[in-house]
């Protein structure tokens, strides 16, 4: 057992240490190519270390059994106190399950992280995940048989790495209950933080330089949201998580609630390491067991933890907890969504050599999930949206234009800012085909099904009437009778050989190509239906000759405007059709949609439907 030794020669023999680990520091950093020879008296100074405190315990206890007045071990315990801050080598005193009690002023200036900061936590949290066991059975054989152990480790935490000589010895301290342990670290070699990566309390320059990423972050987590492409596609948690992976995060995790359960959706891990079988080991975890994210989900809040001490919080798999196999250090969830409308959740994992989550970190990243669940909201609502406007556009339009014998059919559909209002319809009649195209004077759900209703009229009519006149009447009676308010301008033709019947109601009137590129218009006319209950119709009929085309249009084709304003009109449209001449439907609606697309810098308003028919 170790003899004490006298107060002043302890202090003595302290001033001496300080002064001998000053020099072996200024010594490694002197001359780098020497290290094994400051480590070999280094090493012999921490053993001078121990042997001090060991000393100093034993001089303490024997003054308090020789004076056995309180206020000698008062001051002895003081005495004790000031020498453990002011030791110049790293101290940790821990009990017995590793959790940190006492801690001097070099072991916080050696993990870069404030005074008490670290006290009360788990300092196994701190050894490097594959050493943690190795670490655990040592702190333990030192509990049970007094004898101390050093070995080599290494240590995490606030962006610092450190490989570095540990010494644990079994101390039993005045007024504690059970044994502890001092832990002394003599460091070998320092990794420190990338540069920018200090804590923002250090300094206004830095708190400036976070406060500045943050805000660009935000900045480009908006720009990202609100793109078209997040909006129509389910792309916007992926692209949130690759963000955010890109410098915020070592591991991101977004989990979605369907059905009532979260389920997981996106998984990003580090790039600059080999972890794809993890990752696989991460996506295949049932968030629903998550602690974690049970709490964030059920509670609607984000939590931080600077420090990992449950390892289970995520779950677990085959090789441990998923914190464990992750090395994860510090991580933050918070939900997707906010005010009651929580759709997930967002965790961000950081590993034990970078610096951890802040309360002010989890501000931010609990806004961004907000504002990710807004979008998401909205992209559910444009796909809502999206699909009602395909079920408009299937009862408006077919789905494959049927070939007319003996002639040659191309059309164009494209929807407007509203969509249905339009239609037009190849169809078997007696004797022959049909066709129809119009559309309901407004815009909306109103309109769409009356122009739905026309179109389906139109085509079972034909089953039983032979003249496309009788067709457009007996629906313009139930329209009538349906009194909807509402009008409709329309054309239906029946085709029998090569000759075409036509009645318009109101409709525009249908351009005839020659071959010679000049362009007639067929009379057309009438009164749109719905508006009367005697129909006022238009009929004509034509018979094509080969080289001849008769093209149908909407209003919506000569009504867009250009750059200008100016409409694109039947003047313009005659210049495509004369330029078309001898070209097939297909060919001929092509050059019409090219043209249009140009003059009006690619928007369309209102819906603009083309019907192209030529003699084969």
């Amino acid at each position: 057992m170790t003899d004490p030794i006298g107060l002043a020669a302890l202090e003595h023999a302290l001033d001496e240490l300080i002064g001998r680990v000053s020099s072996l520091r200024a010594a490694r950093a002197a001359y780098p190519a020497e290290l094994a020879q400051t480590l070999d008296a280094a090493l012999a100074e921490l053993d001078t270390a121990t042997e001090l405190l060991a000393a100093a315990k034993a001089e303490l206890s024997g003054a308090a059994r020789n004076k056995g007045g309180r206020s000698a071990s008062q001051r002895e315990l003081k005495l004790l106190r000031q020498v453990f801050r002011v030791f110049p080598v790293p101290v940790i005193v821990l009990d017995g399950g590793g959790v940190i009690r006492r801690i001097n002023a070099e072991t916080s200036a050696l993990l870069g992280s404030p005074d008490g900061f670290l006290i009360g936590r788990s300092f196994p949290l701190l050894v490097d995940v594959p050493r943690r066991a190795a670490f655990r059975s040592h702190l333990t054989a030192v509990l049970q048989t007094g004898q101390s152990a050093a070995f080599e480790t290494r240590l995490a935490h606030q962006g610092r790495t450190h490989v570095a000589q540990l010494a644990l010895t079994r101390l039993t301290m005045p007024g504690e209950p059970q044994q502890m342990v001092a832990a002394v670290a003599l460091p070998t070699q320092v990794q420190l933080p990338e540069p920018g990566a200090r804590r923002p309390e250090q300094s206004d320059a830095g708190l400036l330089m976070t406060a500045a990423r943050r805000q660009e972050l935000l900045a480009r987590m908006a720009t990202l949201l609100l793109d078209e492409e997040s909006q129509r596609r389910p792309v916007a948690l992926p692209r949130a998580a690759r963000l955010l992976a890109e410098e915020w995060a070592d591991w991101v995790i977004g989990d979605v609630v369907r059905d009532g359960l979260p389920r997981r959706s996106v998984v990003l891990g580090p790039k600059d390491q080999p972890v794809a079988d993890l990752v696989r080991l991460v996506e295949r975890a049932d968030p629903a067991v998550s602690p974690l994210v049970t709490q964030v989900l059920d509670q609607g809040t984000g939590v931080v933890h600077e420090m990992v001490e449950d390892e289970s919080l995520l779950g677990g798999c085959a090789d441990g907890p998923l914190l464990t196999v992750m090395g994860a250090g510090s991580l933050l969830c918070v939900p997707i969504g906010a005010e009651g409308a929580v759709r997930g959740a967002l965790t961000l994992v950081r590993s034990h050599d970078r610096q951890p989550y802040t309360l002010a970190d989890l501000g931010l990243v609990q806004e961004l999930g907000a504002h990710l669940g807004m979008a998401m909201s909205a992209q559910d609502s444009f796909r809502d949206r999206s699909q009602a406007a395909e079920a408009l556009t299937a009862s408006v339009v077919p789905r494959n234009l049927p070939q007319i014998p003996g002639f040659e059919a191309a059309a164009i559909y494209h929807q407007g800012a509203s969509v249905g209002a339009e239609f037009y319809d190849v169809f078997p009649v007696k004797d022959g085909w049909g066709f129809s195209l119009g559309g309901a004077v407004g815009s909306g759900e109103e309109a769409a099904s009356v122009s739905a209703m026309v179109r389906g009229g139109l085509r079972v009519l034909s089953v039983w009437e032979s003249d496309p006149d009788q067709a457009v009447r007996k629906v313009n009676d139930a329209l009538v009778a349906q009194r909807s308010g509402m009008f409709v301008m329309a054309v239906a033709g029946y085709v029998k050989g090569r000759t075409i019947t036509l009645s318009s109601a109101g409709h525009h009137p249908a351009a005839l190509v020659q071959p010679d590129g000049s362009v007639h218009s067929v009379s057309g006319g009438g009164v749109p239906l719905g508006i009367t209950a005697e129909a006022e119709t238009a009929v004509e009929e034509i018979t094509l000759t080969p080289g001849q085309t008769l093209v149908l249009y909407s209003e919506g084709l000569i009504s867009s405007r250009g750059q200008d304003g100016e409409p694109y009109g039947e003047e313009r449209l005659a210049d495509v059709l004369a330029r078309s001449v001898a070209q097939p439907p297909s060919t001929v609606v092509k050059s019409i949609e090219e043209d249009r697309h140009a003059f009006s810098g690619g928007r369309v308003w209102d819906e603009i439907v083309v019907l192209a028919l030529r003699v084969a």
